[in-house]
């Protein structure tokens, strides 16, 4: 119900542009358009975590991008979903590219954050960009399904102010595929909304992976300033 309220708002009050607080729209068209102009580069975390998929972002998590997705995620700006799942569909497709070459339908996985954090939030903010990259993709033929196949089988420490190792160390063993779920041999892109440190995305793959499911890749919509390839 929060969530529905605070779409209904987003749409309804005139608001300053969530990227750069220029003109008063929810997302200008100078914004909207650096989100989807590509391409989706791979990029990786210095250092970089054993078992990660290679990881593909559409943007740099800086100035306008970061505005974004920010106020996506913890101002409940819902109506921003729509450009940011156009942003993430550009690294689906970079990051799932093996899969569809071989006509597989892809599984999109996303990472999952802890209940009290969706609680908090009103709004489960991969889960719902990730539904809104599958739209895009899906208008361009692209066959994927989104599968929230991932859950926390324990409580781990809020990630923010901990460092590269810890942030591993807090994770390990932390997700758990959803029993049947996933099929043995499934093509999964793991889908985030930022790469940080990539132990998320790492401890996502290992739970995947555990299952019988095949990681073909990571796609988010934003990466590092830094580890563009």
């Amino acid at each position: 119900m929060r969530g529905w309220w605070r779409e209904l708002g987003s749409l309804v009050l005139p608001a300053e542009c969530a990227g750069c607080g220029g003109a008063r729209a929810v997302l200008c068209a100078s914004c909207r358009g650096l989100l989807s102009a590509g391409p989706a580069r791979r990029v990786r975390p210095v250092p970089e975590p054993e078992g990660l998929p290679p990881v593909y972002a559409a943007v740099a998590y800086v100035d306008e991008a970061r505005a974004v997705l920010l106020a996506h995620k913890e101002r409940g700006v819902l109506s921003l979903a729509g450009p940011l799942g156009r942003a993430l569909a550009l690294a689906v497709r970079a990051a799932g590219a093996a899969g569809a070459a071989e006509g597989r339908v892809l599984s999109l996985v996303p990472v999952p954050s802890a209940r009290s954090a969706v609680a908090g939030r009103g709004h489960d903010p991969v889960r719902r960009i990730a539904l809104a990259a599958a739209g895009w993709l899906r208008r361009d033929g692209l066959a994927v399904r989104v599968r929230p196949a991932l859950r926390q089988r324990r409580r781990v420490a809020d990630q923010s102010g901990l460092t590269a190792g810890q942030r591993v160390a807090n994770l390990t063993g932390a997700l758990v595929v959803r029993p049947g779920a996933l099929i043995a041999g499934d093509s999964v892109v793991l889908v985030d909304d930022l790469l940080t440190t990539g132990a998320s995305l790492a401890e996502a793959a290992r739970a995947v992976r555990s299952s019988g499911g095949l990681p073909v890749g990571a796609a988010v919509v934003a990466g590092p300033p830094t580890g563009w390839i």
